[in-house]
């Protein structure tokens, strides 16, 4: 994706995977910075940790509590600071910048791929965990009327219900299944990875009757058995290719300052994907 990317764009780069240790992540980010790397992307446990990491926090990754993208900047000969794309000239002082991609990603997945717009929905969202954090925040900042929070550990659904009142009190929060029926279903667990996975709710609290439309973060294989339950009850469905393709288009912006060839990108993703 990000490869056919730069290729349209024309930029002198290449994407690459590098596996990382946690306890190696900050010489990771000082060893690219240092040998001239645009920027970054960071996937789980990093975003995390890289909050500490990085000099300067976009207000983007620090409403999410979370990086997932890195952009490595210098001062120029006046003193301003600038993309590294930008700069020719010998670097005598560098930064590391940590924006967040995933949070955006996730309502505009919503919007283009379900026709779930936030403002005013009532939404189902399963997990608590890293993704199931941002994505209820960013639903919450976007104007969510109603969050209902599932998780298998009580105490993260409701710590999560608890910022969520705090920073955003006019999204109504419960922790619990709804009564009544909602707007989309939103799956941020793992469950459905594997085949053999259960269902990631409980099927004698909610049925998918009552969800308007599903959209399962998972990406492979590409119908979860929750996108299967919920096609044979009528609901709009999608997984959550859109929403990695958006978050990696939006990563490559910050990085060349260029719109990225959103189509393109999909179709290389496709292919890799699903072959």
């Amino acid at each position: 994706m990000q490869n056919a990317g730069i290729l349209a764009l024309g930029l002198n780069w290449r994407y690459l995977a590098f596996d990382v240790d946690p306890a190696d992540l900050r010489a990771a980010i000082e060893g690219a910075k240092a040998m001239g790397f645009v920027g970054l992307n960071l996937t789980v446990p990093h975003k995390l940790l890289a909050m500490d990491i990085v000099e300067v926090v976009d207000e983007t990754a620090r409403r999410f509590g979370a990086v997932n993208t890195v952009r490595f900047e210098a001062r120029d000969e006046q003193g301003r600071w600038r993309p590294l794309r930008e700069i020719e000239e010998t670097r005598n002082e560098s930064r590391a910048v940590g924006f967040n991609t995933d949070a955006e990603a996730i309502t505009r997945a919503l919007r283009e791929e379900v026709g779930v717009n936030p403002p005013g929905a009532k939404i189902l969202l399963l997990g608590a965990g890293g993704a199931g954090r941002t994505a209820a925040l960013k639903l919450a900042l976007d104007g969510a009327g109603e969050l209902f929070l599932v998780n298998r550990t009580a105490d993260k659904s409701d710590e999560l219900a608890r910022e969520i009142r705090k920073r955003y009190p006019k999204t109504k929060t419960a922790v619990g299944y709804p009564t009544g029926t909602v707007d989309v279903v939103l799956n941020a667990t793992s469950l459905g990875l594997d085949v053999a996975d259960a269902l990631p709710f409980d099927e004698s609290q909610f049925s998918l009757r009552k969800a308007g439309a599903v959209f399962d973060m998972i990406y492979r294989p590409a119908e979860t058995a929750l996108l299967k339950a919920a096609k044979a009850e009528g609901c709009r469905i999608a997984n959550g290719l859109g929403m990695l393709l958006y978050q990696g288009a939006a990563a490559l912006e910050i990085w060349s300052g260029k719109t990225a060839p959103l189509n393109l990108m999909r179709r290389a993703l496709e292919q890799n994907v699903y072959g």
